[in-house]
């Protein structure tokens, strides 16, 4: 992620607003100054780190727009591999047997009559070293001298330049009270990178269908850890991306305003997301069960039914304070709106089930149907103070059954 130095030029704010100025795509000067960082960053493989540097510096030159080129720098080095070199003495363990003597010089003097160089030979000698492996290895273990192993992925000047312009993007952030997203899809991928960055929220539905969720941000008075936290947060935005309709408003106060101001994206941006859309389904459980629906009830089955029920995948959450849950399948009627929701229950690991059962019950929804297989240590017993329908299946959830459940249950 781009550090604060490299982000400050890019703030405009006016008018109480705080926007981006980001690299335009299509300038030709941008790609091609994006085109020579890459080869010359493809070049350094098999290089220190402070080698990379020294290049990049040869490269800026006399050139205005270093701190563009240094962000887009930043952005090849952290999606590429360092590594420290193997050594056969731990540097920390050389640097300790040679600090021992207290400062040195290059040159003999009366009260230090030996040299760096003679200190250095002695230490080179008692661990089997040759002086110029020991010199080498003296501070191995210091990025500076962390050795690129692989230059990252196959970059082209366009997505290069897309993703410093994400980086611009997120680090605004760094400077946020508190973010509000409002969210209408991609609600599963939304969760998932929210608990994954460990981000405080809270949630309501919107009258539309969508949520309105907010989050703490790192100058917020309930955070403490506020620059870790400001990076966890920025770190989030590009899970928006995932989502087909959102928008984003924030209250941020960069270092350079003394007011807060505010800072506003939407699923209109042009910005890029590098994070992976989750599969269509978790499991093959739930994709034979949608299969079997469409075969039976799709719209353009013979059966009476069909069409009558929609089946949608994970298009409802169920807010549970500070955690969702999020039923893996809805049923809508076409005909008079009436909805149930189906969880299937295929995996049997014991935390996964405690979780499981905790969050429906405290979901306490009559509108529920677990679909629990056989299999797993669920049993009625269990399950007996919720309010869920629950049926077993043996191989695989008859489809007969689950439809009368909907009709009993659907509100």
């Amino acid at each position: 992620m781009l550090t604060g130095d490299l982000v400050r030029p890019h703030l405009d704010m006016r008018g109480g607003e705080l926007q981006i100025d980001t690299l335009d795509g299509n300038s030709n000067h941008w790609r091609n100054t994006a085109a020579e960082l890459i080869a010359l960053f493809q070049q350094q493989v098999g290089q220190t780190q402070a080698t990379w540097q020294r290049a990049l510096e040869i490269y800026e030159g006399n050139r205005t727009d270093y701190n563009v080129i240094r962000g887009l720098a930043k952005v090849l080095s952290d999606a590429a591999t360092f590594v420290t070199i193997p050594t056969p003495v731990a540097p920390a363990a050389l640097r300790a047997h040679l600090f021992v003597h207290g400062p040195v010089f290059a040159n003999a003097t009366l009260l230090q009559p030996q040299t760096r160089d003679i200190i250095l030979k002695e230490a080179a000698a008692e661990y089997g070293l040759s002086n110029q492996a020991a010199e080498g290895m003296l501070y191995a273990d210091r990025p500076a001298a962390y050795q690129l192993t692989h230059a990252g992925p196959l970059w082209t000047p366009e997505t290069l330049i897309a993703r410093y312009n994400l980086e611009l993007a997120r680090a605004a952030l760094y400077w946020a009270d508190q973010m509000q997203v409002h969210i209408y899809s991609g609600f599963k991928d939304f969760w998932k990178y929210i608990k994954f960055f460990k981000l405080m929220f809270w949630a309501t539905p919107l009258p539309d269908g969508g949520y309105c969720v907010t989050l703490d941000g790192p100058i917020s008075p309930f955070v403490k850890a506020t620059t870790r936290y400001g990076r966890q947060l920025a770190a989030f935005l590009p899970a928006l991306f995932l989502c087909d309709r959102w928008q984003m408003r924030a209250s941020v106060r960069p270092p350079q305003s003394d007011q807060r101001l505010t800072y506003q994206l939407n699923y209109m941006t042009g910005l890029v997301t590098h994070f992976k859309r989750s599969g269509e389904f978790d499991s093959r459980l739930e994709a034979d069960f949608a299969a079997d629906f469409e075969a039976k009830f799709g719209k353009h089955k013979p059966d009476k039914d069909a069409g009558k029920w929609t089946l949608t995948r994970e298009d409802e959450v169920i807010l549970l304070g500070d955690t969702v849950m999020i039923p893996d399948f809805a049923l809508t009627n076409q005909a008079d709106g009436r909805r149930a929701l189906v969880e299937l229950v295929g995996y049997w690991h014991p935390d996964y089930l405690a979780r499981k059962v905790a969050k429906v019950r405290a979901a306490n929804r009559r509108d529920l149907i677990l679909l629990v297989y056989e299999g797993v240590n669920l049993s009625a017993e269990k399950l007996k103070d919720t309010p869920s329908e629950v049926l077993y299946f043996a191989n695989k959830p008859v489809l007969k059954d689950v439809m009368a459940a909907v009709e009993k249950v659907a509100i």
